[in-house]
């Protein structure tokens, strides 16, 4: 893992590869891979295909907050049964907490139906906020809890 990670390099990461072919969670989790420089294999990407809009479709859980979720996991979650969980729940709810606080929700339905039109640029502008959001408040905390430099 590296020493120091740029915040705004994040973001311009995973904005890119949202605008360019992936969905949220998996923009979320390429950027974190990338600049944490994680031994993380492209199967992340894979399982989180399912998160955006909801799950599927299905307007539950946002991708970019599955995503995040996803990092988290990936850094501070239990590898083993039985292993301790609590401190990564811990660090996801401040991250749940975090997203809850700025945009009112972490559920993909609630937060994009003032958009309509899940097409619209107006959809894809404020998911694109989400996810510069996501990745820099789940950037902060595992930066902070491995003693690595964030700015």
């Amino acid at each position: 893992m590296v020493q120091s990670v740029s915040l705004e390099q994040l973001k311009k990461d995973a904005v890119d590869i949202f605008h360019n072919g992936f969905a949220c969670s998996e923009s979320v989790i390429y950027s974190i891979r990338k600049n944490f420089e994680l031994d993380m294999s492209d199967d992340a990407f894979a399982m989180s295909t399912g998160f955006p809009w909801g799950l599927g479709g299905a307007g539950c859980l946002c991708g970019a907050v599955a995503g995040g979720t996803m990092c988290i996991g990936y850094v501070f979650g239990r590898r083993k049964p039985g292993e301790p969980a609590g401190e990564c729940h811990k660090l996801t709810n401040e991250f749940a907490d975090a997203i809850t606080a700025k945009f009112g929700a972490t559920c993909c339905g609630r937060l994009i139906a003032p958009y309509g039109d899940r097409n619209s640029p107006e959809r894809k502008s404020f998911c694109t906020e989400l996810v510069e959001f996501a990745v820099t408040e789940a950037a902060k905390i595992i930066a902070r809890e491995k003693g690595i430099k964030a700015e």
